[in-house]
C-alpha cells in the first residue's frame, strides 16, 4: 500500500504544479465558464471562470501509469495490462467532454449548447459498449460480489448491457453533480480512495495504484477549485471522472456498492430524472426548486459552502460503509 500512497503524492506534485500555467493558458484563450441564465445568482459571477480542468487530472494521471506500465504494454501479463482499461476509459471519456466544452464554448446554433444530448449519449453508449466487451473477453469479467455472500456470481452476456448502463450512468451522474465549486472533485476523490481500499483488499495491486494515482490528481485539481474556484473541471473532466469510476468498481466485481459510495452522483441524477419526468406529466409543476439537487438547496438559503461541505461529508460517509460492506 505504500507505493500507491506514494504514487497518489507523485501524481498530485506533478498535476499541482503545472495548474497555474494551465490556468493562465486557459484564460489567454478565453476558454471560460458558460453560465445558464436560470442558474442561482451566486453562480452568475463564475461566468468566464476557465473550464476544461479536467486536462489538469487527466494528463499526469496518463503520464504517470504508462510510465509505471511500460512493460505491460510491450508484452506484460494480461493482470498488469489490465490497468490499460480504465486508463483507456479515461482518455477517450475526456475526448468526448474536451469536444462537448469546445463545441459550447465556440456556440452551437443557440448560443453555448456544446454537442447535442443525443449525439453525446450516443457516443457514450458507443464507448460503453467498447470498454464492456474488453471487461467480458480479454480480462474475464462478468461477475458479481454480493456483501455476506462468499462467492462472485457470474452474469453472464448479460453483465454487457449492465456494464454499459454502470458506465454511461457514472458518465451523467458526475456531470450532473459538477455545479458547485469543489463538489464534483471531493465526492469524486472519496469514491476512488474507496475503491482502492476494496481493490487493495483484492490484492488487485495495479488497481490500487491507478485508483490512488487518480486521487492525487483530483487533490492537485481541488487546489485550484476551491471555493471561490479559479477553474473548473469541464465535460473532459466530469464524463471521464464518472466513467472511469464506474469500471473501477466494475474490475473489483463490488459495483453493486457503487450507488452508495457514489450515493450524491446517484441523488443529483435522480433529481434530474424525477424533475424532468414530473415537468412533464404534470405540465409544469416541479418537484425541486432547481436541479440538479445542489442548486434546490442553494434557492433554500443554504450558501455555496455549507451545500458542499454537507454533500461531501454524507460523500465520505458513504464511501466508508461502501468499504465496510466489501469487507463481509
Amino acid at each position: 500500500m505504500s507505493i500507491p500512497l506514494a504514487l497518489g503524492t507523485l501524481s498530485f506534485l506533478l498535476a499541482v504544479i503545472w495548474g497555474s500555467p494551465l490556468i493562465r493558458w486557459l484564460r489567454a484563450n478565453r476558454i471560460g465558464k458558460q453560465i445558464r441564465i436560470e442558474e442561482p445568482g451566486s453562480n452568475q459571477v463564475k461566468m468566464g471562470t476557465p473550464t476544461m480542468g479536467g486536462i489538469m487530472i487527466v494528463v499526469p494521471v496518463v503520464v504517470v501509469t504508462v510510465v509505471l506500465n511500460i512493460y505491460n504494454l510491450i508484452g506484460g501479463t494480461i493482470v498488469g495490462g489490465s490497468i490499460l482499461v480504465p486508463l483507456a476509459t479515461l482518455i477517450s471519456f475526456a475526448a468526448l467532454g474536451a469536444y462537448d466544452d469546445w463545441s459550447g464554448l465556440r456556440g452551437g446554433v443557440n448560443g453555448a449548447v456544446g454537442l447535442l444530448g443525443r449525439y453525446k449519449i450516443l457516443a457514450q453508449i458507443v464507448l460503453s459498449f467498447v470498454i464492456a466487451l474488453i471487461l467480458y473477453f480479454p480480462l474475464d469479467i462478468h461477475s458479481i460480489a454480493i456483501p455476506t455472500v462468499p462467492q462472485k456470481i457470474d452474469l453472464g452476456l448479460i453483465y454487457i448491457p449492465i456494464a454499459m448502463f454502470i458506465i454511461v450512468g457514472a458518465s451523467n451522474a458526475v456531470n450532473f453533480t459538477d455545479g458547485l465549486d469543489s463538489l464534483a472533485g471531493w465526492v469524486t476523490a472519496f469514491g476512488f480512495a474507496a475503491y482502492g481500499v476494496i481493490a487493495f483488499l483484492q490484492q488487485q495491486i495495479y488497481l490500487v495504484t491507478f485508483c490512488f494515482i487518480m486521487v492525487g490528481a483530483l487533490l492537485a485539481f481541488l487546489w485550484y477549485n476551491a471555493h471561490p474556484a479559479e477553474l473548473f473541471m469541464g465535460d473532459v473532466g466530469s464524463l471521464a471522472l464518472g466513467s472511469t469510476l464506474a469500471v473501477v468498481a466494475l474490475m473489483t466485481g463490488q459495483w453493486l456498492l457503487l450507488p452508495l459510495v457514489g450515493i450524491i452522483f446517484v441523488a443529483e441524477a435522480l433529481s434530474v430524472i424525477l424533475q424532468v419526468g414530473y415537468f412533464k406529466l404534470t405540465k409544469g409543476k416541479r418537484i425541486f426548486k432547481m436541479t440538479p439537487i445542489h442548486y434546490h438547496f442553494i434557492l433554500l438559503g443554504w450558501s455555496e459552502t455549507q451545500v458542499v461541505q454537507r454533500f461531501w461529508l454524507v460523500g465520505l460517509l458513504a464511501a466508508m460503509l461502501g468499504v465496510a460492506l466489501a469487507l463481509l
